[in-house]
């Protein structure tokens, strides 16, 4: 910025820019020094210069302003009902930029050539549209149209958005193209619409987000606390997970039960696009809004390739002719601790920027088998990807890909080092092995725990406590119930969960009934067998139970465990909640809902081994009185809070014989409110100064952070890991 005039003016100038900023404007810091004046008497925005090295950052996707949102429903504005109405404070920015800089003619908006009209916007500093690279409307921009499931467009602009409106009121399913992907929509009310949507979409259980036509309208059917309030009505207008109005008779609107079965909670969300804001006032009720794929596949992002991969699913499209740079999610966000924690990163927060205290490698991490994100460093500075997902399908395994691609050549970056799982069989960790220097393959979650030190700027030592469902651990058994103490260059582990078996190994990681009768085994030997009744043994047949007993006294596909995770599935089974689960965490989610149900309730005995190195926490105590319970009848409720409390129990316990001072807890298990909220109420009550995720998630998708500062700290010497 060169500003000319008065000394005084130009002070005043200064101290105003850092004082009163525009909405979406953050400063992190500045510097200025004085230089000769020129005799210029106008502003002006020169051309950016293409010649050095790219360091603006690109913004994730805002929701629509008020501003917008007035001129939309105005008759008299020239933008009235036009539904790719945007300005400088808001709109589309990740998912249609290219390239940097930030110019229209590096965006997917340069096929659209501007209006007089809105050209005159775009050069007018006074304008709120001034420099807003997608400035369009009717005249010059983006046209909807409605089509078939063959391609055919029987309505276009306003007479496609009526005919929508109808697809979705008769019952049927709508694909909409909206910000960074397609949604399926169908009306939230109709039984039979959702349950049709879940069966051709091949989503049985997993919950499905919702989007309100206001906030009155969430506060109908939801207790919505004003961290949460704040979160919908925001720029970024996540999806927030809200508790129910504890009777279905005190909610206004009937939400079928097929949106998110045996769950307290709703995913809710706010329109955040013209497009949204006027498809949801026309319908004036709540609708299922989720990601337009097959489950685990990427979200369709093209019209073309959405006729193709969503055809059978939907039955009709509202599509655009803006096209899409890359696929952006809705994201996820949840009140845990009085802080609202991001548990899918994507859009209004992706892609999420974490500044460095100190400056590392250029490196490209590429997270994990599931719920991927991928991250590139530069400088200070991490980026971090928008959410890709599970890598198991090919189309998941090319958007990673593609992410990485994208990361790397927009920020001019050529990595030094690549990072990767300790898992070699990882398709992200098979995609780092494709570059020209071997990777540095990272324990998982050592990358946990870095990941949360590194969100909230932490040096070590710090005490990690992650507990997640799977992770390989460098003596090539499956971690996850771990305590590592993190020093300068590495980690050590200090302590884990006592081992048990999974028999059928993947397979156990779907049937928490497996994990359960690996745990029986593992405390209660070959009598576990005798226990028919128990809820995990009965549910297989006894030509099943005989290959499970072979399994486990051979050792045979019955890798050994210390996940948390699966103790939460084992737990989960034997209390009759889940033998199978339909989606990743389905188990440990009901035995959370069911804890939330107890009070005054005491943890179960357990005991650690502080003869061995490391310390081993013994999780048979508790079983053998679960067991007990169950005979008595005790209610489930209170049993899964008792196990929430045992394992809380556990970590305060560790923490307080390692003795420092700051600790993290980070991990899937850790997206559980109960679990978090009462282990950082035992910490931080016993003098203790705990972190948690809030802006990177807890799960996998904060893994890409943690493998950028453990293969950084392995550059700059010392070992990664030391067990």
């Amino acid at each position: 910025m060169e500003v000319e005039g008065p000394d005084d003016r130009v002070g005043r100038f200064r101290d105003l820019l850092t004082q009163v900023c525009p909405p979406l404007s953050r400063i992190d810091g500045y510097r200025h020094k004085r230089i000769e004046p020129i005799g210029e008497t106008n502003f002006s925005i020169r051309p950016s210069r293409r010649d050095g090295p790219a360091s603006a950052l690109i913004l994730p996707d805002v929701a629509a302003c008020e501003e917008c949102r007035r001129e939309i429903f105005d008759p008299g504005s020239r933008r009235y009902r036009y539904p790719f109405t945007n300005c400088t404070n808001c709109g589309p920015r990740f998912s249609i930029v290219e390239s940097l800089p930030y110019d229209r003619a590096n965006t997917t908006m340069r096929r659209f050539t501007m209006c007089d009209e809105c050209r005159r916007e775009f050069e007018d500093p006074r304008d709120r549209r001034f420099h807003a690279q997608p400035n369009a409307c009717a005249k010059c921009g983006p046209r909807l149209e409605l089509w078939d499931a063959s391609g055919r467009s029987p309505a276009d602009h306003e007479d496609a958005l009526s005919q929508a409106r109808r697809v979705i009121q008769s019952g049927g399913i709508l694909a909409l193209k909206g910000l960074g992907g397609f949604q399926l929509i169908v009306d939230a009310e109709n039984d039979d619409a959702v349950r049709c949507l879940r069966q051709r979409k091949h989503r049985l259980e997993k919950p499905l987000a919702l989007m309100y036509p206001s906030f009155a309208a969430i506060e109908d059917d939801c207790i919505v606390t004003p961290a949460e309030k704040e979160a919908l009505l925001s720029c970024t207008a996540p999806i927030t997970l809200l508790r129910r109005k504890i009777s279905s008779a005190t909610a206004v609107h009937r939400v079928s039960a097929a949106v998110a079965p045996d769950n307290p909670y709703l995913g809710v969300m706010l329109p955040y696009t013209p497009l949204h804001h006027l498809l949801m006032a026309d319908l004036g009720m709540p609708v299922v809004a989720t990601s337009g794929n097959l489950s685990e596949e990427p979200i369709c992002t093209d019209e073309h390739d959405a006729l193709d991969r969503l055809r059978g699913i939907a039955d009709m499209f509202l599509v655009h002719d803006r096209p899409i740079a890359r696929p952006v999610d809705d994201s996820v966000v949840r009140l845990m601790a009085d802080h609202m924690v991001v548990l899918r990163s994507a859009r209004g927060y992706a892609p999420t920027v974490v500044d460095l205290t100190n400056a590392v490698v250029d490196c490209l991490a590429v997270g994990t088998q599931v719920k991927n994100t991928v991250a590139i460093s530069k400088g200070k500075r991490v980026i971090i990807s928008q959410h890709i997902g599970d890598l198991a399908s090919k189309a998941a395994f090319t958007a990673m890909r593609r992410a990485a691609e994208s990361l790397l050549t927009t920020y001019g970056v050529t990595p030094d080092l690549v990072a990767c799982d300790l898992h070699p069989d990882y398709r992200s960790s098979v995609f780092a092995s494709s570059f020209d220097h071997p990777p540095k393959m990272v324990q998982h979650h050592y990358a946990h725990v870095l990941s949360c030190m590194a969100e909230h700027r932490l040096d070590s030592p710090v005490l990690g406590v992650a507990f997640d469902g799977t992770g390989l651990g460098d003596d090539g058994t499956i971690w996850g119930g771990e305590f590592l103490l993190i020093n300068e260059r590495s980690f050590e582990r200090i302590a884990h969960l006592r081992r048990f078996r999974l028999p059928g190994g993947e397979a156990a990681v779907r049937e928490p009934r497996r994990a359960a009768v690996g745990l029986l085994y593992e405390g209660l030997g070959v009598a576990a067998f005798d226990m028919e009744s128990l809820a995990p043994l009965a549910s297989f047949t006894p030509q099943e139970r005989c290959v499970l007993h072979n399994m486990l006294i051979k050792g045979v596909n019955a890798p050994y465990t210390s996940s948390a995770g699966r103790l939460f599935d084992a737990v989960s089974s034997l209390l009759g909640l889940c033998q199978q689960m339909s989606f990743e965490g389905q188990a440990a989610m009901q035995l959370e809902f069911v804890a939330e149900q107890a009070s005054c309730v005491r943890p179960y005995e357990y005991t650690i081994d502080l003869q061995s190195a490391p310390y081993v926490l013994d999780w048979e105590p508790m079983l053998r009185q679960i067991l007990s319970d169950l005979r008595e009848s005790v209610t489930p409720a209170l049993i899964a809070a008792g196990f929430h409390r045992t394992l809380v129990a556990m970590i305060s316990t560790v923490v307080e014989k390692v003795g420092q001072r700051r600790v993290v807890l980070t991990g899937g298990c850790f997206q559980n409110r109960y679990l978090t909220e009462c282990a950082l109420q035992s910490l931080q009550r016993r003098g203790f100064e705990v972190y948690m995720h809030e802006r990177v998630p807890p799960n996998d998708a904060g893994i890409a952070l943690g493998q950028i500062m453990a293969a950084t700290r392995r550059h700059h010497g010392g070992e990664e890991q030391c067990a």
